[in-house]
């Protein structure tokens, strides 16, 4: 190709700006000596067309390199070499001028050619480099701006983009891509999730393995392993090579956005695909490693690792702080994403010394900024290195991820006995962790399962991890999972163990959403999608993994009431609330808030080592919403339950999960009426009644409750 004519250029903005008559290109080095832009054809280009030596007197402002390219086409690769010291022990730069490198601020990669062992030794690696495409700006959004829905009602969708139409059975034109999510959004909108929170989109290496799993000939299929934050992942687009990343990241959004559906990110920015010390130079390490990571003071060439990965991201240095917040608002402004959940979180509020620090730039920045105002910004509040900070996360409106919610709901649905005080705690929004500091129940991001662990179906069928298909000899993954298998470990024929899967995964759903603070579920586990036990499969790119929408048809009794919970807690705002609830009743008429029971009215259970059953009394927030009157037996026998009586009102079966489909959640105007003062739960049962004038039309009486009732 003939030469393109070049400026000095600007600084500012970094990466690639294009415009009518070329582009801009900018990248920050403090410590190199010499700067090279590379550009290629296309991304299987063998060789540079035009390599440009920027001059340090014309290129450089400050510690930014920049050139203008006159001409220069969308869809142009390019890469950067860069000269510098490379005393590495001593003051932490390992610049290489032989080595090719990603721009940090790429929009759009290529990843056609990359070869991660090549680009962890010295030296040339010109044919196996990542390279960047230069994009265009524009995009039709059609009057498009993120939702924002409110977090009280909001409803979280943890979903993998490449597994959720990976698999045959799902019938797209394109599995695994965006695309194939905007094909599926039909089924979202049905199942009633108002957000989807994506598993990693920002570009990750999947290459990036343990050796026990490459040599199985595995990849990295969660993407924790970021190497590009402002760029879609390639391999989810249906033409990556042709920089398409943004525009059909973009065609996802807003397809989700017309359907009413939320879009937040799992972002991975407290470490990066090039590992530690071994690990490959792909764009970072190359430029200004020195203030990217944080590194042994007392030997440079040392990665600190709070994060498990080889290495952690020195987030409160202010040119990686402006990084990255400029890249959160990168994400809203252009990309119109409406929150962010940040993978171990607790990285980002530790200082440049690592240890941990309060006001954390970088984390008050993220709260403050104004274009990300509206947006939810979620935390994994713990990190590898030790720090746990659920209930303790720096900031106000941070949510987090409520690790204690889901340890104390999983302990007592599987019969452990004397948690009624903490679960009532967990029911209400976690009280204890939030409401001395000012917080909500709605930074209580609520969850039994994640892509991290046991799939529900799995948390009720498997007492042990089985992850040998990993390559690691079963020792990845936690130990602690809090699991029962009702009996047999793993696949069973037996009825009655099938059953009690069935209704321990019914009754995990329903605490979930009758819970205050913002529940989150795993996509899958509403058709009890299995992993066979692997409680880590972030190399299982495979069935293992994928969601298997034939499951769909098999297990509709669980898709059903997983729908149907999920439009119940909708339609009840005092499922919703924003404020902590007050222990106020007013015997005999409508409530405020909450009366707590245990085998008697307004005494419960709280001191009891032996109690494995709670019960309690939500008032409504409107007047025209019913009253609930929740019961949670995990006990293996049944319990008599006293009901609350209220002037003019009667209790009505929403929700029993000990009942066989349809009868396990019954819409409102086919509800039983309870003829009794009492109710019999079943064992390993929630039982969820609703109040209403007691002359309603519609309703049925329930004699076998009563004649049970009778005989008890």
């Amino acid at each position: 190709m003939e030469a393109y004519k070049t400026r000095p250029g600007f600084r500012y903005p970094p990466g690639v700006k294009l415009d009518n008559e070329g582009a801009n290109f900018s990248v920050f080095s403090r410590h190199a000596s010499g700067v090279e832009l590379c550009l290629y054809e296309t991304p299987d280009s063998t060789a540079p067309f035009q390599v440009i030596r920027l001059d340090p007197e014309t290129n450089r402002t400050f510690f930014f390199w920049h050139v203008y390219v006159e001409g220069i086409r969308e869809g142009t690769c390019y890469t950067w070499q860069v000269d510098g010291p490379n005393n590495t022990k001593e003051a932490g730069f390992r610049f290489d001028k032989d080595k090719e490198l990603l721009d940090p601020w790429a929009r759009a990669v290529s990843v056609k050619s990359w070869d991660r062992r090549k680009a962890s030794r010295p030296g040339e690696n010109r044919q196996t480099a990542m390279r960047a495409i230069v994009v265009d700006d524009r995009y039709d959004w059609e009057g498009d701006q993120p939702l924002n829905h409110r977090l009280e009602n909001t409803v979280i969708y943890e979903l993998h983009v490449g597994g959720f139409t990976r698999n045959p059975s799902s019938g797209v034109t394109n599995p695994g891509t965006f695309s194939g999510v905007i094909e599926k959004i039909p089924y979202l909108e049905e199942l009633g999730i108002t957000d989807v929170e994506l598993m990693p989109i920002m570009a990750f290496d999947d290459q990036d393995i343990h050796q026990g799993a490459a040599a199985r000939g595995l990849r990295n299929y969660w993407g924790y392993s970021t190497h590009s934050f402002f760029c879609p992942h390639p391999g989810y687009c249906v033409f990556p090579e042709s920089g398409t990343q943004r525009r059909e990241f973009r065609d996802m959004v807003k397809a989700l956005h017309k359907a009413g559906i939320g879009v937040i990110m799992d972002v991975v920015v407290n470490h990066t695909a090039e590992a530690g010390d071994q690990g490959p130079v792909i764009n970072y390490k190359g430029l200004f490693n020195e203030i990217f990571y944080h590194l042994d003071p007392r030997d440079h060439s040392v990665y600190r690792d709070y994060t498990g990965c080889g290495n952690t991201v020195n987030c409160n240095h202010p040119l990686v702080t402006n990084l990255l917040v400029a890249c959160m608002e990168y994400w809203v402004r252009e990309m119109h994403v409406d929150g962010f959940r940040f993978d171990l979180a607790s990285v980002l509020a530790r200082g440049e010394d690592g240890s941990p620090m309060y006001n954390a730039p970088v984390l008050w920045s993220i709260e403050f900024s104004p274009i990300l105002a509206r947006t939810k910004i979620i935390a994994e509040a713990w990190d590898a290195g030790g720090l746990y900070q659920v209930g303790a996360f720096p900031g106000f409106r941070w949510a987090e991820w409520n690790g204690r919610y889901r340890d104390v709901v999983r302990r007592f649905v599987r019969g452990e006995k004397g948690l009624v005080g903490e679960m009532a705690t967990r029911l209400s929004g976690s009280s204890d962790l939030y409401e001395h500091q000012g917080r909500l129940p709605i930074n209580s991001i609520n969850f039994i399962t994640c892509h991290d662990g046991f799939t529900l179906h799995d948390l009720v069928s498997y007492n042990q991890k089985h992850n040998a298909a990993n390559g690691q000899n079963n020792r990845d993954g936690t130990d602690d999972n809090f699991s029962w298998n009702c009996g047999v470990e793993g696949e069973t024929e037996d009825p009655e163990i099938l059953l009690a899967r069935r209704r321990q995964a019914k009754n995990f759903m329903a605490i979930l959403l009758l819970s205050q603070g913002v529940p989150m579920m795993l996509a899958g586990d509403e058709v009890l999608r299995s992993q066979k036990g692997n409680n880590n499969a972030y190399c299982q790119d495979n069935p293992l993994s994928w969601f298997h929408w034939d499951l769909i048809e098999k297990n509709q009794d669980m898709l059903r009431f997983v729908s149907r919970m999920i439009a119940f807690r909708k339609r009840h705002p005092n499922l919703m609330r924003r404020h902590f609830l007050r222990r106020i009743c007013r015997e005999g008429q409508r409530l405020a808030d909450v009366m707590w029971h245990g085998f008697k009215l307004n005494e419960p259970l709280w001191d009891d080592p032996e109690a494995q059953f709670l019960t309690y009394t939500l008032g409504a927030v409107t007047p025209d919403e019913e009253d609930l009157h929740i019961i949670l037996n995990m006990a293996q026998k049944p319990v008599k339950m006293t009901l609350p009586q209220i002037a003019g009102r009667a209790w009505y079966r929403a929700i029993d999960t000990w009942q066989p489909s349809p009868e396990d959640i019954v819409d409102k105007d086919h509800q039983t009426k309870i003829e009794m003062q009492a109710y019999m739960a079943q064992p390993r049962s929630v039982v969820v009644l609703e109040s209403r004038p007691s002359g309603d039309v519609g309703s049925r009486s329930d004699p076998a409750q009563k004649t049970h009732l009778m005989a008890s």
